[in-house]
């Protein structure tokens, strides 16, 4: 049973409230983020959130489902180590500008801190240290993993970044993992007892991901289509996409695939200007941030979905939400052989060489040529989001994690 009342100075119940505190994206854009609120809300929680403002420049403040946004301004977007420095400084600045705001105005039990950056355990170790508040650290993303495949080194700002990890470990009450990866880190690198980190994974909520009728507009004439969703950034490797869609077109000499890449990030304008020079924007269609109702659109209309993720340490460990949500959708996948790759899709995905840009290419057209092969890999991968990995399985994980923290 969920326990989420405390008592006042007066000795009357109230309900706990949870100030979830996150950079890396605005809510309600951000799925995780917005599930797990959502989910706290419904097991009687009051939550808050302060997040930044994105790009469509979201209002300031909003209140959604009877959640509390407060968005701060992000003028810059980082690139380079200085533009990250930057931009988590902003950041933290108006974190705890905010956070103030909502401690004065309606209070908060718990500070829930979701990564990157891991500096947000500042914020929580003000009110954890001379208020009392608990800290929660929701683990996404591995940081020193991250800038050593942003960067290709490591050095002082790498081990900083341990540093600043392993500080956050220490200060949390509890930890939050995505998956199984992430939950040896907590303890192994982060000194972590094991009963204090639970693992919930990214599952796709089934309420929102959703299926729609085909707009065969997306094909832009041709008999197939393969989509891809994700932020378009370095790490994410649409640059191997694209030497996979050269591949196609030019080695095995088929024009009859059509690619649609949604999503923003630092990388998109450099990546369709390669994509230009490469001459291949007659198959690549990059959309940049879109709504769900696009989003769902293109991916029901898509024949395979990809996830070219670049294979290094940070992505073999992480586990990737576009995957549960191609899975949910049943659409057969194709992806590099990463760890929490294969973990997660298991028969529902084929899996490249590392690097393998041919072999990417190779095992499209393999899908495409065998509707009966992408049938059954269609059936599994719905069947799996549903009986074990959607949000209406982790939910209940972060109730339990939550029920933990403070009993």
């Amino acid at each position: 049973m969920t326990v989420t009342s405390a008592f006042d100075a007066a000795g009357t119940a109230r309900r706990r409230k949870i100030l979830i505190i996150v950079e890396n994206l605005p809510v309600p854009f951000d799925r995780r983020v917005w599930a797990e609120a959502q989910s706290l809300r419904e097991a009687g929680y009051d939550v808050c959130v302060i997040c930044p403002r994105g790009p469509f420049a979201e209002s300031p403040f909003e209140s959604i489902d009877s959640i509390e946004i407060y968005r701060y301004p992000l003028p810059i977007q980082a690139e380079g180590k200085l533009g990250y420095f930057a931009e988590y400084s902003t950041a933290l600045f108006w974190q705890c500008v905010y956070s103030f705001k909502v401690f004065r105005t309606r209070g908060f039990d718990a500070i829930h801190a979701c990564n990157p950056p891991d500096l947000i355990f500042l914020v929580g170790a003000i009110y954890k240290y001379l208020f009392g508040k608990k800290f929660v650290f929701d683990h996404h993303d591995l940081n020193p993993e991250l800038f050593e495949a942003k960067f290709g080194n490591r050095g002082l700002l790498w081990r900083a970044l341990i540093f600043l990890e392993r500080m956050t470990f220490r200060v949390a009450d509890i930890s939050i993992a995505t998956n199984l990866s992430y939950a040896q880190v907590a303890i192994q690198r982060g000194k972590m007892k094991p009963d204090r980190v639970f693992v919930v994974r990214s599952g796709p909520d089934l309420a929102r991901v959703r299926e729609l009728p085909p707009d065969v507009t997306w094909r832009n004439g041709r008999a197939h289509l393969v989509a891809y969703v994700g932020v378009i950034g370095e790490q994410e490797g649409i640059d191997l996409l694209l030497e996979a869609v050269r591949h196609i077109t030019s080695t095995c000499q088929r024009s009859d695939v059509q690619f649609v890449v949604m999503g923003g990030g630092p990388s998109l304008k450099k990546l369709k200007e390669t994509c230009a020079r490469m001459q291949l924007s007659e198959f690549v269609n990059f959309t940049g941030r879109v709504d769900d109702t696009t989003l769902f659109k293109v991916l029901s209309t898509a024949d395979i979905c990809v996830n070219p993720d670049r294979p290094n340490v940070m992505n073999d460990m992480s586990t990737m939400n576009k995957i549960m949500e191609y899975m949910a959708l049943g659409k057969p996948i194709v992806q590099f052989d990463l760890t929490e790759g294969r973990v997660s899709a298991q028969s529902a995905s084929l899996y490249a060489r590392k690097t393998d840009t041919a072999d990417f290419g190779n095992k499209i057209l393999e899908l495409i040529d065998d509707p009966a092969r992408c049938q059954e890999m269609s059936m599994y991968g719905r069947q799996r989001v549903r009986n074990e990995l959607s949000w209406e399985h982790e939910g209940p994980k972060l109730i339990a994690a939550y029920e933990a923290l403070f009993k």
